[in-house]
């Protein structure tokens, strides 16, 4: 395992994870924004529903999981560089899913972030990239929550606050 220099931003859907990514990468910091929402939005431009993107789970899953290993590994460990959501976050996706986990587990173990700071979530909004409803995004909350713990990591509840709070309540904490 390697020791890094990086640090995850994670929560369920409709958090505000990525309005303080975005607010970090202004202010001149490092960011590696959700592989996710980056897949998806490249499907749609090509004409594809959300839903054909979806359609294989375990094909969806496993292409963001590789996409998030892919990236780590071409990233000096060495520089802080913050993520919307990293490779043990697709642990919580396979089990929502129902999908047999041991492969996120595994490549989770390959690098330790420096901190995890997991978002409350907002009020739940709908979007064209997001197919969680308000149910789904609180149990996804609690299964990146106890996928990070049983890796062994402290979780860091960032409340809800302003993104300018936000943001200053997790550089304060680095």
């Amino acid at each position: 395992m390697h020791t890094t220099n990086w640090y995850v931003i994670t929560g369920a859907p409709c958090s505000g994870k990525t309005a303080v990514i975005n607010k970090l990468e202004q202010r001149g910091y490092s960011v590696v924004h959700e592989a996710a929402r980056a897949h998806i939005d490249a499907e749609l431009a090509k004409g594809k529903t959300l839903e054909q993107i979806k359609a294989d789970e375990w094909a969806f899953e496993r292409h963001i999981l590789m996409a998030k290993v892919k990236l780590e590994a071409k990233l000096a460990r060495e520089n802080l560089i913050f993520f919307d959501r990293a490779v043990p976050d697709s642990i919580a996706y396979y089990k929502l899913c129902g999908l047999d986990p041991t492969e996120p587990k595994q490549k989770s173990r390959a690098v330790r972030y420096q901190k995890i700071f997991l978002f409350e979530r907002l009020t739940f909004l709908a979007d064209p990239v997001r197919s969680e409803d308000e149910t789904t995004a609180d149990r996804l909350s609690q299964l990146i929550e106890e996928s990070y713990q049983a890796l062994g990591y402290e979780i860091i509840s960032v409340p809800l606050r302003s993104v300018a709070d936000r943001t200053e309540f997790i550089l304060k904490r680095l």
